[in-house]
Parts: structure tokens; sequence; C-alpha cells
């Protein structure tokens, strides 16, 4: 799913047939966890420069302890606690030292819209649902690899399959799909690429998703298209999954190619 800033900071400059379609795809995610029953959903998302800096960029952060958010003030939505699973968290995170991977982890964290826009619309109004935000670097050069997505994404699963606990994880993977940030080329969508992707997705081709490298991704896709690695990681948390297109909107004045899509095993 994306986690657009736009979709809540300026809501009704998008076409209101693709604005009702969009939010309409959120809602529509919101009652599929509901029917699923979960307890924790799992958001991964990346960081805009909204919390860390030239002076610490970590390759991928878990928060284990107090979390809220938004960071942003201007996304209109309302600074609030939003309710973790601290022992589910910190056992991901020693798994996957245990799986070498190094995680970065915050005690108290304030999340940007990379997690605050899903957990608003799809997580927000079922109160039993606990949320741990997963931060890869999708925003930042050098960025996470596809590779590596991966390998946190199957270290993320492991985890989860071993936990002794009875929760029911959703995992949202957030993001993309092409947009291109602060540059001349702001505002274009990319329909061939973005469809490209989705068809990689749909297919549960996780090694051509890798193969996408980064000059590929910036050229076709834009620098916010990087954020395709985020959707890496959630597909290799579930395993062989394929994703069942839910919408595809191009929304220029939103300025991202915006995919909606359900993983389910493939």
């Amino acid at each position: 799913m994306p986690h657009d800033p736009l979709i809540p900071s300026i809501t009704d400059a998008a076409d209101p047939v693709q604005r009702d379609k969009v939010l309409g795809a959120f809602e529509r995610i919101a009652r599929r966890v509901d029917e699923l029953d979960a307890d924790t959903a799992i958001i991964i998302g990346d960081d805009h420069y909204a919390l860390f800096g030239p002076h610490c960029i970590p390759r991928c952060l878990i928060g284990i302890g107090d979390v809220e958010g938004p960071a942003e003030k201007w996304l209109g939505f309302d600074t609030g606690v939003i309710e973790n699973n601290e022992p589910l968290a910190k056992h991901i995170m020693f798994g996957g030292y245990d799986d070498g991977i190094d995680w970065s982890f915050a005690k108290a964290l304030t999340v940007d819209h990379g997690v605050a826009v899903p957990h608003h619309y799809c997580v927000k109004s079922n109160p039993k649902l606990r949320t741990i935000p997963v931060y890869l670097n999708c925003g930042v050069m050098p960025v996470v690899q596809g590779r590596r997505a991966q390998q946190i994404g199957q270290s993320i699963g492991r985890a989860i399959a071993n936990w002794s606990g009875s929760e029911r994880v959703v995992v949202f993977g957030t993001g993309g799909i092409s947009h291109w940030v602060g540059s001349a080329e702001m505002g274009r969508v990319n329909e061939v690429f973005d469809r490209r992707v989705l068809d990689m997705a749909g297919r549960g081709d996780i090694e051509a998703m890798i193969a996408l490298g980064d000059e590929e991704i910036l050229r076709e896709g834009g620098n916010g298209a990087l954020e395709i690695r985020n959707w890496i990681c959630a597909m290799s948390i579930l395993g062989r999954v394929r994703a069942e297109l839910m919408l595809y909107e191009p929304v220029p004045q939103w300025i991202t190619g915006i995919g909606f899509a359900e993983l389910k095993a493939a």
C-alpha cells in the first residue's frame, strides 16, 4: 500500500473518482485486517529525513518501546500514542541478531508518514491492534539493497514463526510506486514502470524485484520508487506469496503511482 503523505494532507487535490477509490482501498484493507482477527500489525516504512539526518541514518530499525506519531504536523493527524507489541518486537530484534541482521532499535520513537499514514487509515480504528514499526533506509543513498530487504524479511518471518505467543500478525509493505521527490520531475508518474512492478509482485517474483538495481529504479521510477524494497521485505516475511491487485491509480496530484495489493499464499 502507499504511505503518500499528500493523501491525508491535500486529499481533495486528486480527481474525486481517484480519491474515493484510494480511500476505499484503505477501508477495504482495514476491514480485511478485522476479518483476520489480527492483533498486531508490522508496518514496514522508511524515513524521509523527518526522523534521521546526515549524522545517523540506520539501515534497518525496529521500534521496541514507546511509539507515537506522526512527526509531521502538516499531515493533519493529531499526534498520539501508537501502542506497540514490545515483547514481539524485541523477539524479532534478537532473532535478527542471531540471523546476522544488525538491527538499530528505538526505545522511544516518533514515526513519520511512512508508518503514520498506514496506521491512520488501516489500524487506528481497531482498538485491539498493536503496531510494530520497522524502517528500512529506502530514502537516502546508499539505500538498503533488495537482497538485504529480502533477508531482513525472512528473519522477521522466522521470528514470528517461532514466537511462543498466540498473536495474529498482519504485515504492511508500504511506499512507492513511481514518484520523484524534490526534483524537476516531481509530479511525474510512470505507469508503465508501475505496472511492471505490480506484475512482478503479482507473480510473486521477488527475484525480479531484487534484480531492479538503483540506477534503473531511479531512471524509470524516481527516487521514491526505491521504496519497493519495503514490498520485498513484506513479501519475504510471508514466504512464497503472490500479490493480488486491489487497485492501481496514477495520481500526479499526489505525485505518486499508487498501488494496493493483498499478499496471498502462492
